[in-house]
């Protein structure tokens, strides 16, 4: 038999095998198809995109951010057919940066994508926590019906509550998770198309006219000027189109994965944008009334795309129970969206321990006898419940927290990819998947929208500006990157050397 090709690059960078190599391109791409999930984002960021330009924001802002994250998926499968293994960007950037400059690179790589994808699990499980207590709210009659609002405290309970439920699936063996993964990446799609039915459902639907054409620029957030409006809009797209980097991470486990790798971060990519717009596309027809759907005082207390579902099963039936059937079905997708972006944390946990870069080496590496990372998993699940802790405090203070999940990942997708096209330009080695001549301008174009967006999206979101409406986006990025480089200077450069080889234990081992 031949040797896996995914293996064999392994070996030739130096890793034995020690996670079960079983999943296949399809499995591979649904983790990181079940990470993205439109479904979570949109559904999430509804109100963001209806405040801030409204139905052009998103119906023409949508397919912007995903022809640039396409660009950046492709420069990052590039990389990965020639790299595959499961420490992904911070093994890429050691590799590109060169003996020289490779520790430092891979340092600051490693732990914005580690915090970020931390953060990214914590804003998932706590927008399915919310929704479950939207769900609930209008199961008992809604706002204004007298239904129950769960405190913030019971919230932080379903949020716990899921993450423990996910870190047991992610102590499952890898065949388990794979068919899970599949089952998510299945509802996903299948509920962003079951989602048309919204619109057929309500009495009144929106025109064609006000779907393409209809510009909100009347906010309470004290900004008028109308291109300011559409940028801000954009947020909700390019925060969802985050996690397809989970391909990477699985690549110790996925059969040729210098091929199915690299096939999963531009499929995950490719489907999610196509889904998203339908799935856009059917919700704002049933769009009627913006203003009543970001009030506070609607049934379900200000949650956008919980009220679309609501009001237009309500006008139909004279009650909203297939509005919540219809949430419900999102938070199946929304949950195993969870799952997979916890199986993502463990990897790069686990990947980032084995080269020295985590506290408690030995116990992180602890892989059982599923040859799952356990302690990497349980961990994970550990800090993306204490991320949570913050929303008790302040939300203003939680959602700057979780903004890393959007700018911290895409410094962590874009480092890589600068250095592909700088230090590395001439000593980098394709892989089976590649971009040929192109590869170059469209790591350029990759590198300069990620810089773009990090601006942008550190742009204030409302005036005045004060204590709980400035944007801490720059703020708790720049926090972490001011940690990262002193943790660095006064630490790190004298002990972390970049990734480790270990495939010599594996020959004595043998020997």
């Amino acid at each position: 038999m031949s040797l896996d090709s995914g293996k064999a690059r392994l070996q030739e960078l130096g890793y034995k095998q020690e996670l079960k190599r079983d999943l296949s391109v399809v499995s591979n791409f649904a983790i990181s198809f079940s990470i993205v999930s439109v479904i979570t984002g949109l559904n999430g960021l509804m109100g963001t995109g209806l405040n801030f330009g409204g139905p052009v924001s998103y119906i023409y802002g949508w397919p912007i951010a995903g022809t640039f994250t396409m660009l950046i998926g492709l420069s990052m499968a590039e990389i990965c057919s020639a790299y595959p293994t499961s420490g992904g960007l911070y093994y890429w950037s050691a590799k590109l940066a060169g003996p020289t400059w490779g520790p430092f690179a891979s340092w600051i790589t490693g732990w914005f994508n580690i915090i970020g994808q931390w953060a990214l699990t914590t804003s998932v499980d706590f927008s399915l926590a919310q929704l479950v207590q939207v769900m609930i709210l209008l199961s008992t009659g809604g706002l204004n019906g007298g239904g129950y609002q769960a405190s913030k405290y019971v919230v932080i309970a379903l949020h716990g509550g899921f993450l423990l439920l996910h870190a047991i699936l992610n102590s499952l063996p890898i065949s388990w998770l794979s068919f899970f993964g599949q089952v998510g990446a299945a509802c996903n799609f299948l509920g962003c198309f079951l989602m048309i039915v919204i619109p057929t459902v309500a009495t009144e639907r929106a025109s064609a006219k006000f779907v393409f054409t209809n510009f909100n620029a009347d906010n309470a957030d004290g900004i008028n000027n109308k291109f300011y409006i559409f940028i801000l809009g954009l947020l909700m797209s390019q925060f969802t189109l985050t996690g397809y980097d989970a391909s990477a991470y699985m690549s110790d486990e996925t059969k040729d994965a210098d091929k199915n790798g690299p096939k999963g971060i531009v499929s995950a990519i490719g489907i999610s944008v196509i889904a998203g717009w339908v799935y856009i596309l059917g919700i704002t027809f049933a769009v009627r009334d913006i203003p009543n759907l970001l009030s506070e005082n609607n049934d379900s207390g200000g949650h956008a795309i919980a009220q679309i579902f609501y009001e237009a099963f309500k006008s139909r039936y004279g009650n909203g129970v297939g509005g919540v059937i219809c949430l419900g079905i999102s938070g199946i997708a929304i949950f195993f969206a969870g799952m997979s972006s916890l199986t993502s944390n463990s990897r790069i946990a686990y990947a980032f321990s084995r080269d020295g870069a985590m506290p408690y080496l030995s116990f992180l590496q602890k892989v059982n006898k599923q040859e799952v990372p356990i302690n990497a998993v349980w961990m994970s699940a550990l800090v993306a419940f204490c991320m949570a802790l913050t929303s008790l405090g302040s939300l203003v203070a939680f959602e700057a927290m979780t903004s890393i999940a959007t700018i911290g990942l895409y410094i962590a997708y874009a480092l890589p990819i600068f250095l592909r096209v700088t230090l590395g330009r001439k000593s980098f080695t394709p892989g089976p998947f590649n971009l040929g001549k192109y590869g170059i301008l469209v790591g350029w174009i990759a590198v300069s929208w990620v810089v773009l967006i990090s601006v942008l999206f550190s742009l204030p979101v409302s005036y005045p500006i004060t204590d709980q409406t400035l944007n801490y986006t720059p703020v708790a990025v720049g926090g972490v990157l001011a940690i990262v480089i002193i943790s660095w200077n006064f630490s790190a450069r004298h002990w972390f050397k970049g990734p480790v080889k270990n495939i010599e234990e594996c020959s004595n081992e043998k020997a």
